[in-house]
């Protein structure tokens, strides 16, 4: 996660990087055709319209394809991956680029006080591949507890034991020590593994967090608690996005057209409220194609709510005010909310070498990279060490924390340009130190925000308030995760180096003891930022519920038909941990749901011999059948290719 806006020497060498990676060349080549970039040669009607080619866009307009009786349509407003997406430590040439859509923040209310105008940005994707082709590349599931609550709460069939067969579906595990735990799997489309480099500074995490009475653990199995080395979206040192893992193997399929640089403008809805297709602009024209079967969302957290209030689905008063007409009175765009955390918790170091952007993107490191596919160019934006842990806000007599922390190597400094003059002079003289930083996050924050429409043009962003540390209990947890971040990064191991907190004194904070309560609950308040993990915004649960926006099938509420949304935007409840993989998840979910089958439920430890897994499939059944009724469905076998 290290940024600096003036990488010239990485910008500078990618002619050299494409020299040598010229597979990027052949795979523009092979999948030119079934990307639509004439305005006449789309077909008028497919079975499915699948709205966004971001990471749940790319799984489900695969799944579906599978079937080969089904005619497929995905749009996506972006363009094509490039080569520099493909190296993990690259991804901040992404943000602030075309392959970025640059939303910003509303002002905090009571947070980012150290940030311009308050507002910080949030980064997400406009690409094929979404924000999986821009994102820090960490692989989390999250706990089992998260999804049995939303099974509490009403999302039927979203428990633990009923979406982790879909967590291992995807997954094609590549490190031997954790891939045969019983948690894992081996085969899947979707390449897991850790980072090929890792410092000193990663051994020295994992002793930290046993001095501390914790244990080195994989998080993605039975227990999360605990310190690790992460795993990430990589293959072979490359990023695994969802486009390149789910999409670039079958790009020539006949029945899956992909259309780049198409802008949806809104859902199209029949007299009966049944979405019929979709009106889009490209090359400044607009254009109508229809589904027969349905129209799927799956434009993120931001993007969803977007098109559906543009579409008059969405909170009445709202819409009303901006002369859409209303086809359904539903909570769009409420419960967002995000995994916050607090910058500028930075630790010098004497005898570790560390990140140092004038190191690291050099020409000898990129030859390592381009030949071996290894080096600090590997690493998942300098994240090294995960822990998960429970603070004494949190539920200490189970297994489910309520914070983590990322340990990352260098000076991270994010977002630098949008911090004020004030705050970027007081972290800027660390950038020529050897540091190391740990980011406090909480995962389970209970402040909740919104999108809504700026206007009824398609074209403006939408207004995102995320109200971060609004709730009083999520500064509460906040002070506790950063506390815990200081014991660790002072703990003897990190001693040993010559570790020291930097001393930074916050102005606005002066008046408060050094690391009391106080100076860290403002040191947050001034310094709040986010892991880029928004959902919620069109939260799945029963229809009886008067905040539920899609059913447990996915299906929009409000009277529609033909009209699902499938991405983070349902979920009930942020998970406990970075929310790429529970995407990718929910993706291969809806997909068995649209098809009508399932997996069979089952919580871990698997089998070693893979080809025990069983699956049924759930054959679609008339109103008045019973639910019960299955057949056989053919054994979870390998679809790598």
């Amino acid at each position: 996660m290290i940024v600096n806006h003036d990488l010239r020497t990485l910008l500078g060498l990618i002619p050299l990087l494409a020299m040598f990676n010229t597979r990027i060349d052949n795979r523009a080549d092979k999948v030119e055709k079934n990307f639509l970039h004439g305005r006449k040669n789309w077909e008028k009607e497919y079975d499915y319209i699948i709205v966004g080619g971001g990471t749940a866009g790319s799984v489900l307009a695969r799944r579906l394809s599978d079937e080969t009786k089904l005619r497929i349509l995905l749009i996506e407003a972006g363009g094509m991956e490039n080569i520099m997406h493909e190296i993990p430590l690259a991804w901040p040439t992404l943000r602030k680029s075309e392959f970025d859509w640059n939303f910003l923040t509303q002002a905090q209310e009571v947070s980012c006080f150290g940030l311009t105008e308050k507002r910080v940005p949030l980064p997400r994707g406009k690409v094929l591949g979404g924000s999986s082709s821009m994102s820090n590349l960490i692989y989390v599931r999250g706990n089992r507890m998260d999804y049995d609550t939303w099974l509490k709460d009403g999302a039927i069939g979203w428990s633990w034991d009923e979406v982790f067969p879909y967590f291992l579906k995807s997954e094609d595990n590549a490190d031997q020590e954790i891939a045969f735990n019983g948690y894992h799997r081996r085969g899947g489309l979707l390449g897991i593994e850790r980072s090929p480099f890792t410092s000193d500074l990663s051994k020295i995490w994992l002793e930290a967090g046993k001095y501390l009475g914790y244990s080195f653990n994989d998080c993605n199995s039975q227990k999360q608690s605990g310190f690790s080395i992460p795993q990430g979206f990589i293959k072979k040192g490359v990023r695994s996005s969802a486009y390149k893992a789910f999409l670039e193997p079958v790009a020539e399929r006949a029945n899956l057209h992909i259309m780049l640089d198409a802008r949806v403008m809104r859902i199209l809805f029949g007299d009966d409220k049944r979405a019929v297709g979709v009106e889009f602009e490209r090359d400044s024209l607009n254009f109508v194609v229809y589904a027969k079967s349905e129209v799927i969302l799956t434009a993120g957290a931001i993007n969803s709510p977007h098109l559906l209030m543009l579409s008059g689905v969405g909170p009445a008063d709202h819409l009303y005010a901006l002369r859409i007409p209303l086809v359904a009175d539903l909570p769009v765009g409420d419960n967002l909310h995000d995994h916050p955390y607090v910058s500028g918790m930075t630790f010098s170091v004497e005898q570790s070498n560390t990140f140092r952007l004038d190191k690291i993107f050099s020409p000898q490191n990129f030859l390592r990279y381009l030949v071996s596919g290894s080096g600090p160019l590997t690493s998942f934006g300098g994240i090294e060490g995960l822990a998960f842990m429970s603070t004494r806000y949190g539920n200490t007599s189970i297994d489910w924390p309520d914070i983590e922390l990322l340990m990352v190597n260098g000076d991270i400094q994010d977002n630098f340009n949008y911090l004020d003059q004030e705050m970027r002079g007081l972290l800027n003289f660390t950038r020529n130190m050897n540091t190391f930083s740990i980011l406090p996050v909480i995962l389970r924050p209970k402040s909740r925000g919104s999108v809504r429409l700026k206007s009824a043009d398609f074209k403006d962003a939408p207004l995102i308030d995320p109200l971060y540390l609004t709730h009083p209990d999520d500064i509460m947890v906040m002070v506790e995760a950063m506390k815990a971040a200081v014991a660790i990064g002072t703990a003897i191991p990190f001693q040993d180096t010559g570790a020291k907190l930097i001393p930074y004194v916050i102005p606005s904070c002066d008046h408060y003891d050094y690391l009391s309560d106080q100076y860290f609950a403002c040191w947050a308040r001034m310094m709040t930022n986010t892991i880029h993990d928004p959902v919620g915004t069109c939260k799945m649960g029963p229809p009886w519920d008067k905040s539920s926006v899609v059913d447990s099938q996915l299906r929009v509420l409000g009277g529609i038909t033909g009209l699902r949304v499938a991405d983070a935007s349902i979920m009930p409840r942020i998970i406990s941990g970075h929310t790429n993989a529970a995407t990718i998840m929910i993706a291969e979910k809806a997909a068995d749901m649209i098809i009508g089958r399932q997996l069979e439920p089952f919580a871990g430890p698997i089998p070693a011999d893979y080809t025990e897994l069983k699956t049924r499939r759930r054959e679609p059944l008339m109103e008045s059948e019973s639910d019960d009724k299955f057949v056989a469905y053919p054994t979870l076998e390998s679809d790598a290719m």
